[in-house]
C-alpha cells in the first residue's frame, strides 16, 4: 500500500483548517476592533469618569478567565468576545477624552492609532510570509510580562515618569512579541480555536495602543 496519497490529503486538509481558522481570526477581530471603537466613542460622548475604566477592565478580565474558556468552542462564546472588547472599548473613553484634551491631543491619538496599525500589521504580514515558528518566545513573553506586571504595581508607589515610559515601551516589545507568537501558533497548527485567538490579539493590540498613546502624550506635554 502507498501511503503517500493518505498523507497528501491530510497535508490538504491541514492546510485548509489552518486558514480557516486565520480567516475567522482576522474576521472576528475586525469586527471587534470595530465595535470597541463604537464603545469607546459612546463613553466619550457620555463623558464617563476616569475610575470607569477600571472598572471595565476588572469586568474584562473576569470574562478572559472564567467564562471565556468554558464557551470558547460553542457560538456563546463569540458573544463574550464582544462583551470582553465592549468592555475594553467603553474603558478607553475616558483615557481618550484625556489626551484629546491637549493642544495637540488629535494629533497624538491618530498616530498612536497608526502606529498600532503598521506594528500589527508588520508583524503579521511577517509571520505569515515566512511561516517561522515562533513558539519558543512563549515561555520568555510570558515572564517577561509578568516582570513588567511587577514593575507597574511598583510604579504605583513610586510615581517615576522615566519608569513609566520604560513600562510602556516594554509592553509594546512584550505584545508585539504575542503577535507574532499568536500569529506563528495559528498558522503552524498550535491554535485552532479562532475565538482564544482573536482575544489574545485584541489584547496586544489595545496594550500596544495605550502604550504609545503614553508615550506619545508625555513627549508631547508641555509640562
Amino acid at each position: 500500500m502507498n501511503p503517500y496519497p493518505q498523507q497528501v490529503t491530510r497535508s490538504a486538509g491541514s492546510a485548509l483548517e489552518i486558514n480557516k481558522v486565520l480567516r475567522s481570526t482576522y474576521m472576528l477581530l475586525s469586527m471587534t476592533l470595530i465595535f470597541s471603537a463604537i464603545m469607546a466613542a459612546v463613553s466619550m460622548s457620555l463623558q464617563m469618569p476616569p475610575m470607569i475604566n477600571l472598572l471595565t477592565f476588572v469586568g474584562a478580565i473576569v470574562l478572559i478567565w472564567f467564562v471565556l474558556p468554558r464557551t470558547a468552542n460553542s457560538a456563546a462564546g463569540i458573544g463574550v468576545v464582544f462583551a470582553i472588547t465592549g468592555l475594553m472599548g467603553f474603558g478607553l473613553g475616558p483615557i481618550l477624552n484625556q489626551y484629546l484634551a491637549m493642544g495637540n491631543g488629535g494629533q497624538v491619538v491618530m498616530t498612536a492609532l497608526g502606529g498600532t496599525g503598521i506594528i500589527f500589521l508588520s508583524l503579521s504580514a511577517y509571520a505569515l510570509t515566512t511561516k517561522k515558528d515562533f513558539s519558543f518566545l512563549g515561555g520568555m513573553l510570558v515572564a517577561g510580562f509578568m516582570v513588567i506586571l511587577l514593575a507597574a504595581i511598583v510604579n504605583i508607589f513610586l510615581a517615576i515618569p522615566a519608569m513609566s515610559l520604560a513600562i510602556s515601551a516594554a509592553v509594546i516589545m512584550i505584545m508585539s512579541g504575542f503577535i507574532l507568537y499568536d500569529t506563528s501558533r495559528i498558522i503552524n497548527g498550535g491554535e485552532t480555536n479562532y475565538i482564544m485567538a482573536t482575544v489574545s490579539m485584541y489584547l496586544s493590540i489595545y496594550n500596544i495602543f495605550v502604550s504609545l498613546l503614553h508615550i506619545l502624550g508625555a513627549f508631547s506635554s508641555d509640562d
